[in-house]
Parts: C-alpha cells; sequence; structure tokens
C-alpha cells in the first residue's frame, strides 16, 4: 500500500499572498492639502512643523492589500480562526477518505499508527489529563531510541492502567516514543475490544511477539501480576502479586536490552473490589466478576471509575547487555532479576503512598 500522508491538523502554513504590485495608501502626497503653484500646477502644501524644523513627513499606514490585514482575533495572513477551522475539516475529510479507500498503512501486528495519533490518542487523553490528572515522573529514564521493556504493576479491576501508561508514553516522552503492551489472550476474543486493542499497538503477551518487537528497536510493555493483580480484593491494594516464572526477564536478556520499572498510584482504588462473584465468573468465561461499592447496584452508573490521582513514575532501567547468551537459560539469573524489579517497583509504590496527600487530590 503506498505512504499515508498525515497533515497535522495544527498545521500553520499561510493561505495568503502579499501581491508585487500591492498599492500604498495614506502617502503625504495623497493626504496633504493642495494648491496652485506655478503654472497652474497642483502642489501639495507644505506641513508646519516645530519653529526652525523641517516639516515631518507622516507615516505610512500599514499595507491592507486582500490577506495581508490581521483579524481582531489577533489573526495572521491566514484569516484567523475560519483559516484553522478551513485547515482542520480539511484535514478531517482527507484522513476520512484514507480510511474509506484504504490508503494508510498497519505493521504485521495490526498496529495502526496514524488512527492512533489522530483518533484514539485524542479519545484517551482527556481521561488522562482531566479525569485521572495523570502526573509522571522519571519520563527520562526511558531510552530515546532502540528496544526497551518496561516492567509495571497491575491494578484497578479494568485496565486502565496499561491505557493510561500508554498515554503517558505517547506525550511525555520528549522521543515521541510509543509503546507497545502486551495484552491477555482475553483482550483479543472480546468483539470491538479485539479490532482498537490491535490498532493500539497491543499484542499477545507471549515470548515470541515480545522479542520480534524489541528486535525491531520498540518500547514494550508488560504487566508480569497478570489477572492475579488487576482482579486482587481491595483490602490488598498496592501489595504486588508474583511476578510469574520470570519469562519477561528471559526476553530482555535474549534481546539485550533494558529493563524499565514503572509504578502505578491511583488505580487501584478506581473500583474498589470488595467481592468476587466467582459463580457469574464461570457463566461469563472471565476470570473473575468483580463487586464494588456501585457495580452492579447502580446498574450502568456503577460502571463509571472513581476520578482519582495518578502518579506514574518510571525508574532507573536495569541493563542487561552485559550478560552471556545463554544467561536466558540460567534460571537462577532469572530469578534474582525478576526479584530484583519486583522490589524496585514495590519500594517505589510505597514511597509514592507516603508523598500522596489524597486518593482523589
Amino acid at each position: 500500500m503506498a505512504d499515508a500522508k498525515v497533515i497535522p491538523f495544527d498545521d500553520d502554513r499561510s493561505r495568503g499572498s502579499r501581491g508585487a504590485g500591492s498599492r500604498r495608501k495614506g502617502s503625504a502626497a495623497e493626504s496633504a492639502p493642495v494648491g496652485e503653484g506655478p503654472g497652474g500646477e497642483v502642489q501639495p502644501l507644505p506641513v508646519r512643523g516645530a519653529a526652525g524644523q523641517s516639516p515631518a513627513p507622516e507615516p505610512e499606514e500599514p499595507d491592507e492589500s486582500p490577506g495581508a490585514r490581521p483579524t481582531a482575533e489577533g489573526g495572521g495572513e491566514d484569516g484567523g480562526e475560519d483559516g484553522g477551522l478551513e485547515r482542520r475539516v480539511a484535514a478531517g475529510l482527507s484522513f476520512l477518505r484514507r480510511r474509506l479507500t484504504g490508503d494508510y498503512e498497519v505493521d504485521d501486528f495490526g498496529y495502526d499508527a496514524e488512527l492512533t495519533d489522530q483518533v484514539l490518542m485524542s479519545l484517551l487523553r482527556p481521561v488522562y489529563e482531566k479525569y485521572f490528572r495523570v502526573e509522571v515522573k522519571g519520563v527520562e529514564n526511558i531510552p530515546a531510541q532502540g528496544g526497551a521493556l518496561i516492567v509495571a504493576n497491575h491494578s484497578g479491576t479494568l485496565p486502565l492502567d496499561g491505557l493510561m501508561m500508554q498515554v503517558a508514553v505517547h506525550d511525555r516522552h520528549p522521543a515521541d516514543r510509543h509503546l507497545r503492551l502486551l495484552a491477555a489472550d482475553l483482550v483479543f476474543v472480546l468483539p470491538v475490544v479485539n479490532e482498537l486493542a490491535r490498532k493500539l499497538g497491543h499484542t499477545l503477551a507471549c515470548a515470541e511477539d515480545a522479542e520480534r518487537l524489541l528486535a525491531q528497536g520498540e518500547l514494550v510493555g508488560v504487566m508480569p501480576e497478570g489477572f492475579k493483580g488487576i482482579g486482587k480484593p481491595f483490602g490488598e491494594r498496592y501489595k504486588l502479586q508474583r511476578f510469574g516464572r520470570g519469562g519477561f526477564v528471559s526476553t530482555a536478556l535474549r534481546q539485550g536490552v533494558p529493563i524499565v520499572p514503572c509504578s502505578i498510584v491511583g488505580a487501584e482504588e478506581i473500583y474498589p473490589m470488595i467481592g468476587n462473584s466467582k459463580t457469574l465468573a464461570r457463566l461469563l468465561g472471565f476470570p473473575y466478576f468483580p463487586l464494588t461499592p456501585t457495580f452492579p447496584w447502580l446498574g450502568p452508573l456503577g460502571a463509571v471509575p472513581l476520578p482519582t490521582k495518578w502518579t506514574i513514575q518510571f525508574g532507573e532501567p536495569i541493563p542487561t547487555d552485559g550478560y552471556a547468551p545463554e544467561a536466558a537459560e540460567d534460571p537462577v539469573l532469572m530469578f534474582n532479576l525478576t526479584d530484583q524489579v519486583r522490589e524496585q517497583i514495590q519500594h517505589t509504590l510505597y514511597k509514592l503512598l507516603v508523598q500522596r496527600r489524597s486518593v482523589f487530590f
């Protein structure tokens, strides 16, 4: 397929141009009073200045050629707000045309960069900025280029923490990097969710896909607690569950990429899980069915998350490129590195909780 050309919504190119023969109005020769000179010629009368001074020429008025006068709203040659609106409408129509004609690209995993940047991130950003008011720390610890594995805690009953971490990397990293999340197989069997996850760059949480992405120099995000973390009772909040068997460490060792620990505070309280209906979970094929103070008692309204204040902190990277290739098969080394990552995340969680003033502010 042909490469898709993205027209930025904030393109500031001027639509107007100044003509070479613009007429100057209000010059001294035109505005001064006139009188009759010798020979009946009409001469401009001199303008009387201060005593002993020659007449001062009147200042020229600004060029009033079409497209050069600023608008009342402070716009320039592009027509101000009207010109900006026209460009946004044109860009939107061009985007729709490309979507309808199939003139766009996705990678082997289904990631759609144009749709993610222009639509999906725009939908997630208000939740990130206005609802959860996410504060990001340590984003400079994420490498500016090359592969890296970001390992984070998982919580919140629904996996909104992964999406907010993705927006944080996308919007705050100085190198404009994009995070590719590894997701559970349940994500890819749910209708609509499956397609959106693929478009956002998510892929199945397996070693093969993770290694392919890291080999391509991508940022890969993983939450090793899985359903054990996201579905734990509210009484166990901010207590990390087991990190599996260290598969993410083995993947990082094979590719020689750094591991960046990430701690997320605020997600635990969006859906306080006070119970779990295992019968409904089995009937629906879910790993758990949460009971919260608002859900399912308030119906759809109970599914609205509480507006907690979030903090996402990226820790110092743990290098893996100094190990021999066969280190990926060493169970003792994998256990030690896994424990190191887990302890660093847990320690940062406790530190952030001590610094937090309130759950909501």
